[in-house]
């Protein structure tokens, strides 16, 4: 591999973020359980979303906005002002999670700087991902940080072009098979698959990858016997 560019993915690659989408959810079935049971009320919710992300795009605001259409549709238009402020609440408290390092993360950074252009490569909304690196102290690794709109093939190929490398300098890192491998391998990249316990519903495929240009590792410091030379 000659590789120039190595870029990570953010959510649940660099920091945990899904668990606390899903101890959201549970809050949000709290407050709407007089209607539906939960399993209903989260599959509404999860229909609203995927519905509205051509609107919105990923990330907080749009998740809350999503809570709100829900729940609007689930009460048949009865629900009281003060569940939508509790409803606006649960969302304000995602925006102050404290940010959790998974394990090896900045071992692995650390290793790999001087190496290789580390980059960042996630989905989300603009200020809360730039706010959630600056909270992390994982800013300076990052020569370039990216916050996509969506990572389809066109997307990567948009960031690899504003890198100025081609696809095959390009190796992404991630915790999705949907987001942060097949596209990439689709342009010619390398991608590693690095799994985390618990995914979003609409992040999942249902077949394995084979490919050359793919790796799968349990723990991130894995990833340093791959792009490291043996003397590192």
């Amino acid at each position: 591999m000659n590789l120039k560019v190595i870029a990570f993915d953010a959510d649940d690659t660099l920091f945990i973020n899904e668990p606390y989408f899903e101890e959201t959810e549970k809050k949000f079935c709290g407050i709407m359980e007089d209607y539906l049971s939960h399993q209903s009320i989260s599959q509404e919710l999860f229909t609203t979303q995927i519905n509205n992300l051509p609107l919105y795009g990923y990330g907080i605001k749009g998740y809350i906005l999503s809570m709100i259409e829900a729940a609007v549709k689930i009460s048949e238009g009865t629900l009281t002002v003060n569940s939508i402020q509790k409803i606006i609440n649960l969302g304000k408290e995602l925006t102050q999670k404290p940010i959790v390092l998974l394990e090896g993360v900045e071992q692995t950074l650390s290793a790999l700087q001087g190496h290789y252009k580390l980059v960042v490569a996630t989905k989300g909304d603009l200020k809360d991902q730039h706010r959630k690196l600056h909270d992390s102290g994982l800013g300076h690794y990052f020569h370039h940080i990216e916050v996509m709109s969506d990572k389809k093939a066109i997307d990567y190929r948009k960031l690899i072009k504003r890198l100025d490398i081609v696809p095959e300098e390009f190796y992404m890192i991630g915790n999705s098979l949907k987001s942060d491998v097949l596209p990439v391998l689709e342009i010619g990249g390398h991608a590693c698959h690095v799994p985390f316990h618990t995914t979003w519903a609409h992040e999942m495929i249902d077949h394995n990858v084979e490919h050359e240009n793919f790796s799968e590792i349990a723990n991130i410091t894995e990833v340093l016997s791959l792009l490291l030379p043996k003397s590192a």
